[in-house]
Formats: C-alpha cells, sequence, structure tokens
C-alpha cells in the first residue's frame, strides 16, 4: 500500500499546476512547447497510487474515494491528450485542481474493498470497462456544465474571466459528444457482458434491481442523445440537458448508492 507522503506529494503537484494554468491566469491560455507535458508526472504517480489500492490484492478493490480518483486520473489523461489538438485554455485548470482534491479524498479515505468474483480474469474486465464508461460519463457530464456556464455568459458585455478563459463553445461540444460516443460503447459492452455474468453467477440475465433500471435508462437516454444528434442536430441546451439526464440516471445505478452505504451508513 502507498504511503500518505505519495499521496500528498500528488495532491501538491496537481494543486500548483492548477495555480499555473487557473482559467484567467498564468499559463492558461499558452500553447505550444511541451506545456502538456507538464500533468505527467503527477497522473504517472497517480496512475500508481491507483494500483496500489485496485490492482495488488486478490481480484479488483474499489471504494467510492477510489472511484472517484480513478475518474480524476481519467480525467487528466483526456485532456492531456485533447490538448494536444485543442485550446482547451483553463479548462486544465479545472482538471488539475480536480485532480487534486480528489486524490486527496482518495488518500484520506482508503476504502478499497475487494469485488466479489473480481479475481476472475473476465469480470475483472467487465468491471474495468465498465468503471472507464462511468468515468467518461462523468467527465461529459462537467463538460455539460462548462458549456451552460459558457452559454449563460456569452452575450453579456463584461463576462467572469473564468469563462473568457474556457475553451470556446464547440471545442467543449466536440468533446462532449467525442467523450458519449466513446463512454456509450464501453456502457453497452458493460451491459451486456454484466447480463452474461449476472446469468452465470446468479442464474438470471438481467436481475431487477436498482443497478439494472438505471443503467438501461441512462442507456437510453445517451443512445437517444446521439441519435438525435445526428438526426436532427441536437447541441447547445438540448445537448446538455440530455448529458445531465443521463448522467443522473448513471450516477444512481452506482455512485449514488455506493456512497450512501460506505460515507452515510459505514458499510462497504
Amino acid at each position: 500500500m502507498a504511503s500518505a507522503a505519495l499521496f500528498l506529494v500528488c495532491v501538491i503537484a496537481y494543486l500548483v499546476l492548477a495555480v499555473l494554468f487557473w482559467p484567467g491566469y498564468g499559463m492558461c491560455c499558452k500553447r505550444g512547447g511541451a506545456t502538456w507535458l507538464l500533468p505527467l508526472p503527477p497522473f504517472l504517480l497517480h496512475a500508481y497510487l491507483l494500483y496500489q489500492d485496485v490492482f495488488t490484492g486478490p481480484g479488483i478493490a474499489l471504494g467510492f474515494a477510489v472511484s472517484l480518483s480513478a475518474v480524476a486520473a481519467l480525467t487528466v489523461l483526456v485532456h492531456s491528450i485533447a490538448a494536444l489538438r485543442y485550446p482547451l485554455g483553463g479548462l486544465v485548470g479545472l482538471v488539475m485542481a480536480f485532480a487534486g482534491v480528489t486524490v486527496g479524498l482518495h488518500g484520506v479515505m482508503r476504502d478499497a474493498t475487494p469485488v466479489p468474483h473480481s479475481d476472475m480474469p473476465a469480470f475483472g474486465a467487465h468491471l474495468v470497462m465498465a468503471l472507464t464508461a462511468y468515468s467518461l460519463f462523468t467527465i461529459a457530464a462537467l463538460h455539460a456544465l462548462l458549456m451552460a456556464a459558457v452559454e449563460k455568459h456569452l452575450h453579456k458585455p463584461v463576462p467572469p474571466r473564468l469563462v473568457t478563459a474556457l475553451p470556446p463553445l464547440l471545442t467543449l461540444e466536440r468533446l462532449l459528444f467525442n467523450l458519449i460516443g466513446v463512454g456509450f460503447v464501453l456502457l453497452t459492452l458493460t451491459l451486456v457482458s454484466g447480463g452474461m455474468f449476472a446469468e452465470e453467477l446468479f442464474g438470471r440475465p438481467l436481475p431487477f434491481n436498482h443497478k439494472t433500471v438505471f443503467g438501461v435508462t441512462s442507456w437510453l437516454v445517451f443512445g437517444g442523445l446521439l441519435v438525435g444528434r445526428r438526426v436532427y442536430g441536437w447541441r447547445g441546451r438540448m445537448a446538455i440537458y440530455w448529458t445531465l439526464a443521463g448522467f443522473v440516471f448513471l450516477l444512481l445505478a452506482y455512485v449514488g448508492v455506493k456512497f450512501v452505504l460506505e460515507v452515510v451508513l459505514g458499510r462497504s
């Protein structure tokens, strides 16, 4: 298990980058050079900390704080890659701040517990795929909220500095649908493989519980959004509302219940 000192180093590194790239200040709007490489060292340390808590025991260990930390790590990775192609501006600073806070939470709440049957390689792959899908949709929801903020202040004479330093609305929208497209494929595979494992382990392909109901509902919402985008050209507020609705259903399917059990009720 990684030491608390490594968590502290990772938190400080992320927060320093958050200050450097904060919207409207420092290096937030600079492009070119090797500035996109700066998040790499804390990301690699972050990945190591996750590996130590998630994969070094029997099977795969997950918990609320660990899952949130994994979402943040994928957020850093996605935006570091996107920065090579898109002008992300102060969005990088927000991502670094989010990562720093979640790593700190992970360091305080070392709540990872082995998931039953996760020592099976195929089921372990299903869990990783599911967590990746959840993470991508979480990033998409954050993008939708940023789009709402940019759209709200778009026609104001003097918009806040935080908004003006964010990427253009079209860039945020393009990234949003890229995230939703990949996430939808992974969510589809997650539901299919989850049904197969449920049938093998419990004798029922799709047990009727909150995870099934909310998971399938979120799949329908995101699928409907992609169809609406392709057929009717949905964008702007329509895309924002559908993205947030799908994310809420997905949150209820897993993370919300996990939070209540572990944080509120103190159960694993």
